[in-house]
């Protein structure tokens, strides 16, 4: 008897089907579209993926900023690809193991995300991305938050969970778990937002 729609479960080969023009993401077979991101949303991607590549010039790791495709399968469980049933465009991507990457995208778990929530991706990144990463072996996430201007890091401990948050302001520098001497500037970061642009008259 065939699924229902509610029931099937979606996988990469159906992500491969969908408009370029269109963002998706499918979490365990359940498909996800993505709103159109905001300003704000944009310079907070840049301003972070600015700081992480300046310092990853010329080192073994890459950064890779949304679009970006990650397929995630659980560690040690070997499927088709095209039956690969987590397929997400996290907003920063960092990877350390060359072998992970082809010409589609990531085929495996980075070694840092970063999602930059809104309002409509708040369950998503908070709850359902973050088991999804902790499943499969993300060595550190964060969660930024661009009204609260706060950070939440999390870092897999050797149990295979998440820890408990660290938690960080605007005001806050954060170093990064993976390297020895990255060194995060949130005023940097959340400071753009500050600037008014006041046309000429």
């Amino acid at each position: 008897m065939p699924l229902s729609q509610e029931e099937r479960r979606y996988t990469y080969a159906d992500y491969l089907t969908y408009p370029d023009d269109e963002s998706w993401e499918i979490i365990d077979g359940v498909p996800y579209m993505q709103a159109a991101p905001t300003p704000i949303h944009q310079e907070i991607l840049m301003e972070l993926s600015k700081q992480i590549a300046v310092y990853l010039t010329g080192k073994a790791c890459k950064i890779y900023p949304a679009p970006f495709c990650v397929r995630l399968t659980q560690a040690g469980y070997e499927e088709n690809e095209k039956d690969v049933k987590n397929i997400v465009e996290p907003d920063i991507s960092i990877i350390c193991d060359k072998s992970k990457i082809d010409d589609k995208g990531c085929n495996g778990a980075p070694d840092m995300i970063i999602e930059i929530i809104s309002p409509s991706s708040i369950k998503k990144d908070r709850f359902i991305k973050f088991n999804l990463y902790e499943k499969t072996g993300v060595k550190e996430y964060w969660i930024v938050e661009p009204d609260q201007k706060l950070v939440s890091v999390f870092l897999l401990e050797k149990n295979g969970r998440f820890s408990r948050p660290e938690m960080y302001t605007e005001e806050d520098s954060i170093k990064v778990s993976i390297f020895p001497d990255l060194i995060i500037d949130l005023s940097a970061v959340f400071g753009i937002q500050d600037v008014s642009f006041q046309p000429e008259l």
